[in-house]
Order: C-alpha cells, then sequence, then structure tokens
C-alpha cells in the first residue's frame, strides 16, 4: 500500500489560482459594445416605422405594422430605382477598388518582405509615415492630379486613389516576413522558377489569410468614404451610396418624409457588409488551424 507522501502530486495547472479582477474589464467591454451597437439598433428600427411615426415615437422597439417594406418599396422607387444604382456603383467602387489595392499590396508587401536592395529601408520608413497620413488631406491633391490628366468626374477617379494603401502594404510585408520561409522561395528557383511564377504559385497562397484582412480594411474603407467621390463626381448617377443618401439629406429638408427613405437605405447599406464578414471570416479560422498544426 503506498503511503500518501507517495501520491502523485496534483498537476501544477490546479495549484495555480484562479485570476480574479476580470469582472470589471467585461463590464467595460460590454458598456462600450452597447455604446457602438445603439446607433445600429435605432437605425434598425426607425427603419420600420412609416414616417408619421418617425418623429412622432422614439422607442428602440421595431414596429411591425408593415413599414419596413412599405420603406422599401418607397425607395426602391425612388427616382426609377437610383438608390439601387448607387448601390451598384459603392459595390464597384468598394469591391473592384479593394481586389486591386489588395493585389497591389500583395506585390509590394512581398517584395519588401523577401527581396534586398538599395532603399529598402528607406521605403519602409517612408511607408510607416504615409500611413499615419489622412486621407483626407490627399482627396484635393488627388483632384487636381486626376483633372490633369482628364479623369475627373469618371470612374476611374474614385478607383485610381484606392490602388495604393500604405497600411495594406505594411500589412502585407509583416504578413510575408511572418509565413513565407526563405528556403521555399529557393527551392521555386532551383526548380527553375520565374520570380513572377514563385509570386503567384508560391509565396500568394501562404499570404491569403492576410490579404483577406487587407481586402476587408480597403473594401469598408472605400465603401464609407465620402470626400473622395463628393470631389471627384458631379454625376449623380455615377455616385457611390454615401454621396447619394446625402444629396437626400438635403431634399429631406423640404420633405420629412424623405428621412424615412434616408434610414432605411442606411441600413440596407450595411447588410453588404456583415454579409462580406460573415463570408470571409473561414479564411481567418483556416489560418488559425494552420497555425496550431504548425506549432
Amino acid at each position: 500500500m503506498s503511503s500518501p507522501a507517495l501520491r502523485a502530486s496534483p498537476p501544477a495547472a490546479s495549484r495555480q489560482p484562479r485570476r480574479r479582477g476580470g469582472f470589471w474589464p467585461t463590464v467595460i467591454l460590454l458598456i462600450g459594445a452597447g455604446y457602438c451597437l445603439l446607433p445600429l439598433l435605432w437605425v434598425i428600427s426607425a427603419a420600420t416605422k412609416l414616417p408619421g411615426e418617425l418623429f412622432t415615437t422614439f422607442s428602440l422597439r421595431p414596429s411591425f405594422n408593415g413599414g419596413f417594406w412599405e420603406n422599401l418599396k418607397q425607395l426602391s422607387q425612388f427616382r426609377g430605382g437610383q438608390y439601387w444604382r448607387w448601390t451598384l456603383n459603392s459595390l464597384l467602387y468598394a469591391g473592384g477598388g479593394a481586389a486591386l489595392s489588395t493585389m497591389v499590396s500583395a506585390a509590394a508587401g512581398y517584395g519588401l518582405a523577401k527581396y534586398r536592395f538599395a532603399g529598402r529601408d528607406i521605403i519602409f520608413t517612408l511607408l510607416l509615415g504615409a500611413v499615419l497620413v489622412p486621407g483626407v488631406l490627399l482627396a484635393v491633391p488627388q483632384y487636381l492630379l486626376m483633372a490633369e490628366i482628364g479623369l475627373a468626374g469618371s470612374y476611374w477617379s474614385v478607383l485610381i486613389p484606392c490602388l495604393v494603401s500604405p497600411l495594406g502594404i505594411f500589412l502585407s510585408r509583416i504578413y510575408a516576413t511572418a509565413v513565407i520561409p526563405d528556403e521555399m522561395l529557393e527551392a521555386g528557383r532551383v526548380d527553375g522558377a520565374g520570380e513572377v511564377r514563385i509570386f503567384f504559385s508560391i509565396a500568394l497562397l501562404p499570404m491569403l489569410p492576410g490579404l483577406v484582412t487587407v481586402f476587408l480594411l480597403q473594401f469598408v474603407g472605400i465603401w464609407n468614404n465620402f470626400l473622395l467621390p463628393f470631389i471627384m463626381l458631379s454625376d449623380e448617377n455615377k455616385f457611390p451610396l454615401t454621396v447619394g443618401l446625402y444629396t437626400l439629406i438635403n431634399q429631406g429638408v423640404d420633405q420629412p418624409g424623405v428621412y424615412t427613405l434616408i434610414i432605411t437605405g442606411a441600413m440596407v447599406a450595411i447588410i453588404p457588409l456583415v454579409l462580406l464578414f460573415l463570408v470571409l471570416q473561414r479564411f481567418w479560422r483556416l489560418d488559425l488551424i494552420s497555425g496550431s498544426v504548425k506549432g
């Protein structure tokens, strides 16, 4: 019979004291989350109310009298479906601009991470400085450049300034350094692959989870961008949702019923962002799984 002294001691993890002090940080985070979600909840609730109910009652409780479908019908009929034209323009600007910007960021970040050339550190330092420059400061110079080459007022005047993202290049460079081993690239060169083929066939796939993050950041940034298309565009048929809804706000001063259309349009404009996050989140999960397998 074994003595108590020879018995196995409990695992070290079970002897560790429980950490305390996590209650108040959790409460603060929940309060912050509620503060951020409150405007969204109000927009969802207000979009379900008829024009007569919008300014007479203030409540987060949605209305179930068919107000949302009536507002959506009126929004669809506004100027022959102008809202949906703005939506397609936003999808073009955000989707096309984010995709092109992600490819530019991937190539530039990969080059800065895996190639040695004169001035690389200077370029990276300038890149870090460019991340700190607000995009608002560049809107007017970009308009002057686009007007000089005759592209002001076109779709390209909104797409071209979005192609280069200092933050996207910075994130791609950091991610490429972390996930692409030099041995993999050397193996491709030994097999006779060119540098372009190595980038597309070997380097691009490990960078995919990081590039998804870059794409999402660019898509959300372009989707919510107001000042650049407001300065660049003069044709209402080329407006994105941000500028289009702004024109409705100006009309709402004389037409109070337009406010319900604006609120409904703002709520519908959130749906593509939510769907995009739900669709692309599996790439983040794939990255976490692959990281655990490698570990």
